[in-house]
């Protein structure tokens, strides 16, 4: 099965949710599944019980890595320690030449 990399490009509570449960699934049938969090989207990858925080859990229990834009920490004034631990920073430019076969979702 191919891939599966998403792209969160807001902050939007209602998007990340639809790309955590689409992710879980994905990675559930066995298959590489990212989420990359752009710009202002890294806010929801901060460490706490915030509303996602199952959701998030399940995600990593299945495989899904959890992506943050380094431009985006870097406008937000986010530190690293202030994120899940499980994060990973990247670039766009990174995160695209990794993509192979992957499909590439935006929400």
């Amino acid at each position: 099965m191919r891939g599966l990399t998403i792209i969160v490009a807001t902050s939007d509570h209602d998007r990340f949710h639809a790309a955590l449960t689409l992710a879980s699934a994905h990675a559930a049938l066995g298959a590489r599944t990212r989420i990359y969090c752009h710009g202002a989207a890294v806010e929801l990858l901060q460490r706490g019980d915030g509303p996602h925080g199952p959701l998030v859990t399940t995600a990593l229990e299945t495989g899904v890595k959890l992506l943050a834009c380094q431009t985006g920490l870097a406008d937000a004034n986010l530190s690293t320690d202030r994120l899940i631990p499980e994060v990973e920073m990247t670039g766009m430019v990174s995160l695209l030449a990794e993509l192979a076969d992957d499909r590439l979702v935006t929400v």
